[in-house]
């Protein structure tokens, strides 16, 4: 099979426009988000003068100074990783408005369905999990959730996939936590975010291998591609 080229920022903008949807479509179903957003999910439940997104650009900070600490050290570029969170908040909102109009337009004021949810829940788990993975493909810093796993396995020379399970469950834990602390129940946690912390990895695995059978990846901007790969030796 002849592979198709496609240039790496192209994957990184394709990334950001999945995962964002993804995102938006498991907090529509209601039945649990992904453990990397589960905590901004939550905060945005009680905290209603800030967006999804805005928060979620607060508390990757949080996670940015936990990466510098863990690292032991801070690189200019590393700082791209908040544009790509930004970015990812700003589409994950609009997203979410979106979604919102067209359900509003469709049903009215009634819930929807559960099969409905389920549906929604496992098209935002796929495409939660194909836009990851294609973040993982570019040479582009990541938003910096998937930075932070992208480092650490760069570091410490960890199966990718490995340090992104440990991340998985350590945020699944943080959300419960969190949800009980803030709601005295589970709020923002379901079994979609059970299954998307043990099933994330392995999906992500997956569409790795169909990636790299399909498409040969390329940086349309070698020079700035370069200041990037610098950064990581």
């Amino acid at each position: 099979m002849k592979k198709r080229k496609v240039s790496s920022e192209a994957v990184y903008i394709a990334g950001t426009i999945i995962t964002a949807l993804g995102t938006a479509l498991l907090a529509k179903a209601d039945l649990g988000m992904s453990m990397l957003v589960a905590p901004s999910y939550i905060i945005s439940l009680k905290v209603t003068s800030l967006t999804f997104g805005e928060i979620g650009n607060i508390i990757q900070g949080i996670v940015f100074l936990i990466l510098c600490l863990v690292l032991k050290k801070i690189k200019l570029m590393y700082l791209f990783s908040f544009v790509s969170g930004i970015l990812f908040g700003t589409i994950l909102d609009v997203w979410r408005i979106i979604i919102s109009i067209l359900s509003t337009q469709e049903r009215g004021s009634f819930e929807n369905p559960m099969w409905m949810r389920i549906l929604l829940l496992v098209i935002g788990f796929l495409l939660n999990s194909m836009g990851v993975t294609l973040y993982f493909k570019t040479y582009l810093y990541p938003q910096v959730y998937e930075f932070f796993v992208k480092r650490i396995s760069e570091e410490f020379c960890v199966r990718l996939y490995r340090v992104k399970m440990r991340m998985d469950i350590i945020g699944l834990l943080v959300s419960i936590i969190m949800s009980f602390l803030l709601f005295r129940e589970l709020r923002g946690i379901g079994v979609g975010t059970v299954l998307i912390a043990f099933l994330n990895s392995i999906f992500i695995r997956r569409y790795d291998k169909i990636i790299d059978k399909c498409i040969e990846i390329y940086p349309r901007w070698k020079k700035f591609a370069e200041k990037f790969e610098d950064n990581n030796e």
